[in-house]
């Protein structure tokens, strides 16, 4: 077996995206303690990438002892960025345009964190309309109708899975 460098590579020089593999499975451990989702859906994997984005362009594994625990000052962090009705969008947008500049040319930390982004805005999710006070009829709401009579529309993954991530992250 081959010594690993300190510098994120493997001993033959390939990049190894070791701060977004981390990112990942602390959001992955968040939602599955949390036990919102079941692991093989869709909407886990928007919560999970959703989570894991917003750690990742925190900072937050910056700090020395995030890979033993959260603190707390870190897990309120990440429920303010994290909660409804914030800029979580442009803040992401702004934050990947951000470390764009910073990253040395290749980063497959940067790399897949841009695909889980491309995934997120990209990809639309069958869910409940959240913004519906009072459910339309059928052809006035122009989406479809759930098992029990709510409106449901096609949304962007990040829609659904932010809220998701923001109750794991406050359920931990």
């Amino acid at each position: 077996m081959r010594p690993e460098d300190t510098d994120g590579t493997g001993g033959d020089g390939l990049p190894v995206p070791m701060a977004w593999l981390c990112t990942e499975y602390i959001a992955d451990e968040l939602l599955r303690t949390g036990d919102l989702m079941e692991p093989t859906t869709l909407e886990f994997r928007a919560g999970r990438d959703a989570l894991a984005l917003t750690i990742f362009l925190s900072g937050l594994l910056r700090e020395p002892a995030v890979s033993r625990a959260l603190s707390e000052a870190r897990v309120d962090e990440l429920r303010l960025l994290t909660a409804y009705g914030t800029a979580w969008r442009s803040w992401v947008c702004e934050q990947l345009a951000e470390s764009e500049l910073r990253a040395r040319p290749g980063d497959p930390d940067l790399a897949l964190a841009r695909a889980a982004w491309r995934w997120l805005e990209e990809t639309e999710l069958l869910a409940a309309d959240l913004d519906a006070i009072v459910p339309a009829p059928r052809e006035a709401a122009g989406g479809a109708h759930g098992t029990e009579g709510e409106v449901q529309v096609w949304t962007p993954a990040w829609q659904l899975g932010l809220p998701l991530g923001h109750l794991a992250v406050h359920l931990c």
